[in-house]
C-alpha cells in the first residue's frame, strides 16, 4: 500500500491580462519614477534622502515633536533596524535626538530637535513644489480624487489586522 502523501493538482497562475499588465507596468514606472525624482530634490535642497524628510516631518506632526522609535517605525513602514539607522544619520546631521522612555527601560523616543525644525521649514516649500509639479498638476481634479480613493483602497488591503502579522515594523 503506497502512503505517499497526495498533492492537489497544480493550479494554473491566474496571469494578467494585456490590460492589467499594462496598468501594473504603468504604476510600477510611476512610482519609481516619482520616488527617484523626490529624492534627487531632496538629497539637492536638503543633502538627505526621502525616507529621512518623511520622518522629520512626521515628528513634526506629533506633540512636543517626539514619538516612540515602534511608532515612527509603524509609520514609516520600516522596519526597526532601518529607522535605528535613520535615526542615527539624523541623530549625526543634530535633526534628530533620542531620549530613553521613563516608562519602558527598553523604549526610546526620537525627538526633533530645533535645527531639524529649521532644515524640515527650508526644504518643505521645494518638496511641495516638486510633488504639485510631479503629481497634482498633472491631474485634473477628479484625477486627484480617484487617485487618493485607489491608494486608499490599497493600502487599507495591504494592512494586516490579524495578530502576529509579518509586518517589517516588528522586525
Amino acid at each position: 500500500m503506497n502512503m505517499a502523501p497526495t498533492s492537489a493538482p497544480a493550479q494554473e497562475p491566474r496571469w494578467l491580462t494585456d490590460e492589467e499588465q499594462r496598468v501594473w507596468r504603468s504604476y510600477i514606472e510611476a512610482a519609481t519614477l516619482l520616488e527617484d525624482h523626490l529624492d534627487r530634490q531632496l538629497q539637492r535642497d536638503a543633502g538627505m534622502p526621502h525616507i529621512y524628510y518623511g520622518l522629520l516631518v512626521k515628528l513634526a506632526e506629533c506633540p512636543r515633536r517626539r514619538l516612540r522609535m515602534t511608532e515612527l517605525a509603524r509609520h514609516a513602514k520600516i522596519t526597526r533596524s532601518r529607522l535605528s539607522h535613520a535615526i542615527a544619520r539624523l541623530e549625526k546631521n543634530g535633526w534628530v535626538r533620542r531620549e530613553d522612555c521613563p516608562s519602558d527601560k527598553r523604549g526610546q523616543f526620537a525627538v526633533l530637535t530645533d535645527e531639524g525644525y529649521e532644515v524640515l521649514s527650508r526644504t518643505a516649500p521645494g518638496h511641495v513644489a516638486a510633488v504639485r509639479q510631479a503629481v497634482f498638476e498633472r491631474l485634473s481634479p477628479a484625477q486627484q480624487r480617484s487617485l487618493g480613493e485607489i491608494m486608499r483602497i490599497i493600502a487599507e488591503g495591504l494592512q494586516p489586522s490579524e495578530a502576529g502579522a509579518d509586518l517589517p515594523w516588528l522586525r
